[in-house]
């Protein structure tokens, strides 16, 4: 471990400041989506700020899908990964790819996410693609309008396959009415968008990969989101319950406009398991923040890792040392504390069940997992999801 003293770079015109240091090993590494995308770009900027800073080399390992991304975490080869929803809550719920039989409910835990506020999550559409129901330059055209077309299913990616199914579901819509066009990972799926193999595929606003598509042949559009249609946000948030209305204006067809009104949540999440080391969770925590002023705008969106837009009471628990730090500046309060607490139980409830699944050794495992998790969210006075 090496000590950084922060004392020189924060020592300003206006007097003297106290010193604050960040121990972190002189090497780290964690995964991230794939190159081009918005995870990938943000993480290799906060790199960039540590080097500069510190001398501390992040390595960013790329990884096609959830599975890829989790399990060099899982292994311990990496000590963080910048995830998403599906590597993080439906890593923790032990659903989709994590519910197969050599994965389950993970203990997994939050440093800090990046709640940009500016930046939505969603599933584009090809511009090309609207003429094909009728709407040339995809005037009027909306999730409803999706029937028919050709859909992205990536595979080991339940997060982007959930959130495509929640679009679909908010338009009145499931997977049985488009056409599922299946890719090896988040990458290959805006391949596909450009050369014209589907029609829609799902990303943040601001991923490398829009910018791409939408100076392609195709072109790309978002389409809008009604933050008033309480039954189609219902329908929505019953297939994916982190989603919320908002509007994004940082993106591919967005930038220097009035905005364009889609759904979003915190992404990317920096996360780790349990049992990481408390003292290098809090130093990467701290140093997240700290260091906050020497990445800030240096990746489209990277201004949500902010201190001021951290959600404490996310869908998945927070590590005890990032913990120690949200504390130590007077940021994590008492309920934060029942809600992490409830998380963390409900994480114990999840596994409890699988273990006791798994010395049963049922035949239909998909289906006995289904049920068996389900009655231990019921049984703990935990939601239901998925």
């Amino acid at each position: 471990m090496r000590m950084t003293s922060l004392a020189a770079a924060l020592c300003i015109v206006t007097g003297p400041v106290v010193a604050q240091e960040v121990d972190l090993p002189s090497q780290l590494a964690w995964t991230a989506y794939g190159t081009g995308s918005a995870g990938y770009n943000q993480s290799v900027a906060i790199g960039a700020a540590l080097q500069e800073a510190t001398g501390v080399n992040l390595r960013v390992l790329p990884g096609k899908n959830d599975i890829a991304r989790t399990e060099p975490l899982r292994q311990g080869k990496v000590q963080f990964s910048a995830n998403g929803v599906g590597g993080s809550f439906m890593a923790q719920e032990g659903v989709f790819q994590f519910g197969a039989e050599n994965w389950g409910p993970q203990p997994v835990r939050v440093l800090a996410a990046n709640n940009g506020g500016t930046v939505g999550l969603a599933m584009a559409v090809a511009a090309e693609a609207c003429e094909k129901v009728g709407k040339p330059k995809c005037e009027g055209f909306t999730y409803a309008d999706m029937k028919g077309l050709r859909v992205s299913w990536v595979k080991g990616a339940p997060a982007l396959n959930v959130n495509n199914e929640a679009y679909l579901a908010y338009g009145g819509l499931t997977w049985d009415d488009v056409e599922v066009v299946e890719f090896g990972g988040f990458g290959d799926s805006w391949k596909g968008m450009i050369d014209g193999s589907t029609d829609a595929a799902f990303a943040s606003t601001n991923s490398g990969r829009a910018y791409e598509a939408e100076s392609g042949p195709r072109g790309v559009y978002w389409p809008p989101i009604d933050p008033n249609n309480t039954e189609a946000l219902e329908r929505m948030k019953a297939i994916a319950p982190f989603f919320s209305p908002m509007m994004a204006k940082v993106g591919a067809t967005i930038d220097g406009t009035d905005g364009t009104p889609t759904a979003g949540y915190a992404y990317p999440v920096l996360m780790t398991y349990a049992e990481q080391d408390a003292d290098l969770a809090y130093n990467m925590t701290k140093a997240m923040h700290v260091f906050f002023s020497s990445y800030e705008g240096k990746a489209p969106g990277i201004n949500g890792w902010a201190l001021d837009k951290q959600n404490f009471q996310w869908v998945a628990p927070y590590h005890e040392g990032a913990i120690r730090y949200y504390k130590e500046i007077g940021k994590w309060t008492d309920a934060d504390q029942a809600h992490n607490d409830n998380l963390i139980a409900r994480q114990a409830a999840l596994m409890k069940a699988w273990e006791e699944l798994k010395a049963e050794a049922p035949d239909n495992w998909e289906e006995a997992w289904d049920a068996k998790r389900r009655e231990a969210l019921k049984a703990g006075g935990f939601a239901v999801v998925f």
